[in-house]
């Protein structure tokens, strides 16, 4: 697990894989100081503090600290439940599956608004969390990290308890930071958002999540998160197109500059 400053949450993880694992590794961001770690050792975890790199290369180092033979990743915002916990357990019992696989993905089922959200773009959201060790690596684009296993992976059933956004307020919070990071990543890859990314596919990303995935079985909450959906679709291609004709702008400033200073000379 790496985590920052979760002294509200990271126990809920921990308890979850306490009295069954056979080791519990936490890489703690160096800055927190909330008691996290304080939290994290009276679970029996082994504190590792570092600098920030990442997501990705964070939890790279925190799977090198690993001595098991497999390795089960976790958020200081989720939780194994009991179903996912026995059945992890009845895989280590069978020989011929932990031959068979490099790794195991399983349903991450959401608390969102007081209800647990399982239906729509936010379920089942398969992660690949459980992986023998060396046959796997943490790659993507941070903050999307992404486990690459080289071998099978097999199926569980069991959820993955996810607590992740409290509120609407936390929830919206992130769409500055996210849709900064894919401005980021996509500016001066190509031209600018076109007519389709601007208006269909903020429609298309509320359709697919509120009809097509059923999340309207979700209540209120499914159609919020629908919504939330296709918002936060729109304001990152926006700020996408700003940064694209700024960018633009900039450009011909300088084409201009040059054209004037080789007039000159």
């Amino acid at each position: 697990m790496i985590s920052a400053a979760e002294a509200d949450r990271i126990g809920r993880a921990l308890e979850s894989v306490t009295g069954w694992t056979s080791e519990v590794i936490v890489v703690l961001n160096e800055d927190a100081a909330d008691g996290t770690e304080e939290i994290a050792r009276k679970h029996g975890a082994k504190v590792f503090r570092e600098p920030w790199k990442g997501h990705i290369a964070q939890k790279n180092s925190a799977a090198a600290k690993a001595s098991g033979d497999w390795i089960l990743g976790l958020d200081a915002d989720e939780a194994v439940s009991t179903q996912l916990r026995d059945e992890i357990q009845a895989v280590f019992a069978d020989k011929r599956k932990m031959e068979e696989f490099a790794g195991f993905n399983f349903p991450r089922l959401s608390w969102y608004c007081d209800r647990w959200i399982r239906h729509g773009d936010w379920y089942p959201d398969r992660q690949t969390r459980l992986w023998r060790r060396g046959r796997a690596d943490w790659g993507g684009i941070d903050p999307h990290d992404k486990l690459f296993v080289e071998g099978r992976v097999g199926k569980l059933r069991g959820d993955l308890h996810h607590y992740s956004r409290e509120s609407i307020n936390a929830h919206l919070r992130k769409i500055i930071p996210f849709s900064d990071e894919f401005v980021r990543q996509h500016v001066g890859t190509g031209g600018k958002p076109s007519v389709f990314d601007m208006t269909l596919r903020p429609f298309w990303r509320f359709f697919r999540a509120y009809c097509l995935r059923l999340g309207f079985l979700d209540g209120w909450p499914g159609y919020y998160i629908a919504c939330h959906t296709a918002f936060s679709t729109l304001v990152r291609y926006a700020k996408l197109r700003e940064a694209s004709l700024a960018r633009n702008e900039r450009t011909m400033a300088k084409v201009e500059k040059s054209h004037d200073e080789v007039g000159q000379h």
